[in-house]
């Protein structure tokens, strides 16, 4: 007969939530073995994030259920982008997220959980503390390729996202310098811009544009003339998709949003090339890497952090040591509790080394 170690937690819900990317099922995996073949603990999976708690879209896991899908992409257990907090503030929208949370809690306790496992970024962890905030017991573990979650040096799913992005980038210099084009490559990246500084700089960008350093079109094009001028006949730009001009950082948000519904038609990738053209005349072309950044297996280093991290949840429920976040600082596995992520975005500091190590080897950010 097996010999359990002893827990305070006898049943957990566990939910992935936001968008996909490469190792949440090996966290899936990390937590689940952990907690039942060390602590007898029962899983319950929930369907499609929030939304499927909010419906009761919830069965029994079995171990066969998270065996053997260590280096599968995509989540196991479906995913939503579903915040039943998100609109809270505004009036027209209370009642029904008043009733989201409500059938949501419900249950929660119709279910028998001690604890909820939210797999997720900075809206996932967000609503895990007001769920938290509610009375209930949850616990959350940080996955975003964006790589933007406080609290956690590193997400799962980043690591993965970068040798994607890395690899685009090296294929399209063997187009740019066949062509002699200045080509354009957007990442992901809304409001901050780790995965294009680091693949840009990973690739040999020549010009990297991200979020927290708006660029001067003026600045890149005489980047882009230099490059020329000495011979080099071909240019690499790599843009994060929150990218903002310098004009767009001294507007107001409603004046920005305006602005940019007019100045970006596809997407900000084009609107650069379109910019680089008419400052340089050179001969430019935009590609937008999207949805294959999330796809496909995780990384070696992403399958170990995922499980990881999964393994140490499985701890703080054994511990009933709950409304906390499992994250990595420096070497080692820790957690923080779950207001150190809530409402914020983990942005590239001004005093981050790789941007010190993009101006030294010659990268251009736009200023």
């Amino acid at each position: 007969m097996a010999s359990f170690r002893p827990s305070v937690t006898r049943t957990f819900g566990i939910l992935t939530a936001g968008g996909d990317c490469p190792g949440i099922n090996a966290a899936i995996r990390g937590v689940c073995r952990a907690a039942s073949s060390r602590y007898n603990m029962k899983v319950i999976g929930i369907a499609d994030g929030y939304r499927g708690l909010i419906d009761g879209d919830a069965w029994e896991l079995q171990p066969e259920d998270f065996s053997g899908i260590l280096t599968r992409g995509g989540t196991i257990l479906g995913a939503s982008r579903e915040k039943p907090f998100a609109n809270q503030g505004r009036l027209k929208y209370a009642e029904i997220e008043q009733d989201k949370v409500a059938a949501l809690k419900e249950n929660y306790r119709k279910l028998g959980l001690d604890c909820l496992v939210a797999l997720g970024g900075n809206g996932t962890n967000t609503t895990g503390y007001h769920l938290a905030q509610e009375g209930l017991n949850v616990l959350g573990l940080p996955k975003t390729i964006d790589n933007d979650i406080v609290g956690t040096d590193k997400s799962f799913g980043f690591d993965s996202a970068l040798a994607i992005a890395t690899e685009a980038i090296d294929r399209l210099h063997s187009t740019a310098q066949s062509h002699s084009r200045v080509m354009v490559i957007e990442l992901m990246g809304h409001k901050a811009g780790w995965l294009a500084l680091y693949a840009g700089v990973a690739g040999g960008g020549d010009v990297i544009l991200i979020p927290e350093i708006p660029y001067d079109i003026k600045c890149i094009g005489r980047h882009l003339d230099e490059r020329a001028a000495s011979g080099k006949g071909f240019s690499i730009v790599v843009v994060a998709e929150g990218a903002l001009s310098v004009e767009e950082s001294r507007m107001d948000k409603k004046d920005r949003k305006k602005y940019r519904s007019e100045t970006v038609v596809h997407s900000i990738a084009y609107r650069v090339a379109q910019e680089i053209e008419a400052e340089t005349g050179m001969e430019t072309r935009a590609t937008v890497l999207g949805y294959v950044q999330r796809g496909g297996i995780p990384s070696a280093t992403d399958r170990l952090l995922a499980t990881s991290l999964g393994t140490a949840a499985a701890e703080l429920l054994a511990k009933g040591d709950y409304g906390r976040m499992v994250a990595i600082s420096g070497n080692d596995i820790t957690s923080v509790d779950l207001s150190i992520p809530a409402d914020k975005v983990k942005t590239v500091p001004d005093d981050h080394y790789m941007l010190d190590t993009a101006l030294s080897v010659g990268t251009c950010l736009g200023i």
